[in-house]
Order: structure tokens, then C-alpha cells, then sequence
């Protein structure tokens, strides 16, 4: 088995708890999504029955962005000045 160093377990760590992050953002803005792409009476009486018990999109939107942007810029620096690949 190969070794690694302790810096880049710790970045691959962080990675994947951002990729995580956004996973659960974008599994929270399924039926915002599913409403808008498909919308039907099925799914807007389902945003409203969520909507009455407090979903509010919001968050998801805001905190998978960041995350995603963050998650992405520190990937692509870690690539530029530790494995010089892009």
C-alpha cells in the first residue's frame, strides 16, 4: 500500500464532508426542483403540505452554494500547488 501525507488525508477528509454538504443541499431542493421541472397538481399540493410544515428552501440554496463554491475553489487550488495537474 502506498503512503500519503498526513496534509493530504486531512484535505481529502474535508472534501468529502463538503461533498456531503452538497449532497444533502440538493437532497433537500428535490421537491423545489421536482416542482418546478415538472409541476403538477401532485407537486404543488406537495410543496404546499411542506410548506405548512415549515420547508423553507432557503438554507439549502444558500449553504450548498457556499459550500460548493468553497468545496470547488479548494479543490482546484489543492490540485494547482500540491499535485500540479491543472
Amino acid at each position: 500500500m502506498g503512503s500519503q501525507s498526513t496534509a493530504k488525508t486531512i484535505f481529502l477528509l474535508a472534501s468529502m464532508v463538503g461533498w456531503l454538504i452538497v449532497g444533502a443541499a440538493l437532497m433537500y431542493l428535490f421537491p423545489v426542483l421536482a416542482d418546478w421541472l415538472v409541476s403538477s397538481d401532485r407537486t404543488h399540493l406537495w410543496m404546499t403540505n411542506l410548506s405548512r410544515g415549515g420547508y423553507d428552501p432557503t438554507l439549502a440554496w444558500v449553504g450548498g452554494g457556499i459550500t460548493l463554491a468553497i468545496t470547488v475553489l479548494a479543490n482546484i487550488i489543492w490540485h494547482q500547488r500540491f499535485e500540479g495537474k491543472i
